[in-house]
């Protein structure tokens, strides 16, 4: 922990937490929000299309998911690479002020693809603000609770999507989808206050370049870290991305069941981002299978279940919940394996895990569109989680091999830091 860290109040640290946790909220919200507004969008934006072909429409609003998930992928590593340097703090509220600003543009901006444009730069930001104030959160707690550090910023989208996103998206249906996404880039201007009042001024990596950051790619183990994310992660937003006509065309209910749904993914996400923090910080590897492994059962359920409300709920909360789980063990793996380049390798984790929000928005939207239904995209998200889970499987056995070889990690210079990336 820095000086400053180190000399704050116990309610300091609390309501730095707080506030980091808040900007995770506005992610959470300016991130999903799309979600149970999508056919809106599409009857907004497209509306020729939304007369004449409905799953057209909603499959190609499915887009705006993936150029946020795309506009992660590209700003998390640049960003975190190109700022290391910077202090934290001042880098956190320039973070902000990009999301309050993009997120804007976003509400009022007249065309699709000038609103898909715009979607793609307000995740800019995304990666990196995920990134960095998970590094000054373990800062914030101290010793031996890194991956809860990690969930604690992370539980501010998680309870996004049980109070945030249900919240908005019921706005949305309401007074527009602009008005929506107006409250979301509040959130965000809120956030910039909050951390501006209450985040200690920490001090950047004096010894990152963009150089040693980049040399996490060099590693064949970042490259098993991110695949994990990019694939096996798929199968949450394969689900999510089109919860709203799920809900409607396959149980039967009305629009206005959509937020109420959203909030038990919401809960499930919140008990879970909190419980693999947890199991994280005791073993990696036990809790990245046993997540994938509740993952597989709660979307093979939700795919057989889906057309009875009691399925649809309860394999929907333990989806969110798998996938919730995963996130802060895929990070603390990542930060594991990335030797010294730990600002890129904490944002590495949001790239990876927004390729896997485009990877299944896009395939989920692709069956839709070919006609295949609206249960669909969940039977593409069991086969995305299977790969996830081949991939860790993978990784682990390589670790293991390296250990009996008495080889290291690269992160650490003793045999028994192996040991411990491996548990």
């Amino acid at each position: 922990m820095t000086e400053q860290t180190t000399a704050l109040s116990p309610a300091r640290v609390r309501f730095a937490l707080l506030a980091l946790a808040l900007g995770g909220f506005g992610i959470g919200a300016t991130e999903f929000v799309a979600m149970g507004l999508l056919p809106n969008l599409a009857a907004d934006l497209l509306p020729g299309l939304a007369a004449s072909d409905p799953a057209a429409a909603n499959a190609q609003a499915g887009w705006l998911i993936s150029a946020y998930a795309l506009g992660v992928v590209v700003g998390a590593p640049t960003i975190a690479a190109a700022a290391a340097r910077w202090p934290r703090k001042q880098l956190l509220l320039a973070l902000l002020a990009a999301f309050t600003l993009g997120t804007v543009a976003s509400a009022l901006l007249p065309t699709f693809e000038l609103v898909l444009a715009a979607r793609f730069v307000a995740a800019l930001p995304h990666g990196a603000y995920f990134g960095i104030a998970s590094l000054v959160a373990a800062s914030l707690m101290g010793p031996g609770k890194r991956a809860r550090g990690v969930a604690l910023v992370l539980s501010g989208l998680t309870i996004s999507n049980v109070v945030g996103v249900p919240a908005i998206t019921w706005l949305g249906q309401m007074q527009g989808w602009r008005a929506a996404y107006i409250a979301v880039a509040a959130i965000f201007a809120l956030t910039f206050l909050a951390v501006l009042a209450t985040v200690p001024l920490q001090p950047g990596d004096r010894n990152a370049t963009i150089r040693n950051e980049l040399k996490a790619f060099g590693s064949a183990q970042v490259w098993f870290a991110l695949g994990i994310g990019a694939i096996g992660f798929g199968g949450l937003f394969a689900v999510y991305s089109y919860v709203a006509p799920l809900v409607a065309e396959v149980t039967g209910l009305a629009e206005s069941a959509v937020p109420l749904v959203l909030v038990v993914i919401g809960l499930g996400m919140t008990a879970g981002n909190f419980l693999g923090g947890w199991c994280a910080d005791r073993s990696v590897r036990r809790s990245m299978y046993g997540f994938f492994v509740l993952m597989l059962l709660a979307l093979l359920g939700l795919a057989l279940s889906a057309q009875n409300i009691v399925g649809l709920l309860l394999f929907i909360f333990l989806v969110g919940a798998a996938a919730a789980a995963l996130s802060p063990t895929i990070q603390t793996r990542l930060m594991d394996v990335a030797r010294d380049s730990q600002s890129i390798a904490a944002a590495l984790n949001h790239s990876a895990l927004n390729i896997g929000n485009a990877l299944g928005a896009l395939l989920g939207g692709l069956a839709i569109a070919a006609g295949f239904g609206y249960v669909a995209p969940v039977w593409i998200g069991l086969g995305l989680s299977v790969l996830g889970l081949l991939i860790a499987l993978v990784s682990f056995a390589w670790d293991g091999r390296r250990r009996s070889r008495g080889e290291v990690l690269g992160y650490g210079t003793e045999l028994v830091q192996v040991v411990g990336a491996t548990r």
